[in-house]
């Protein structure tokens, strides 16, 4: 049985939302973070803890970079 995506749990993946917009969130295997497509931010995975607070977010979804 694997119900596991590298990086995050899929089970904690149905579960979580995220903090600002209470939407669904996505995982990006390529830079290993959770994506609130909504609210354009990413949070990133450390040592296979979300990390889901604001200050630590990048925005995403544009080319501001």
């Amino acid at each position: 049985m694997t119900d596991r995506v590298p990086g995050i749990d899929t089970k904690l993946l149905e579960i979580l939302r995220a903090p600002g917009t209470h939407a669904p969130l996505r995982y990006d295997s390529d830079h290993n973070e959770l994506v609130d497509d909504q609210a354009g931010l990413a949070y990133p995975i450390r040592d296979g803890i979300p990390i889901m607070l604001p200050d630590e977010a990048r925005q995403v979804g544009g080319d501001k970079a």
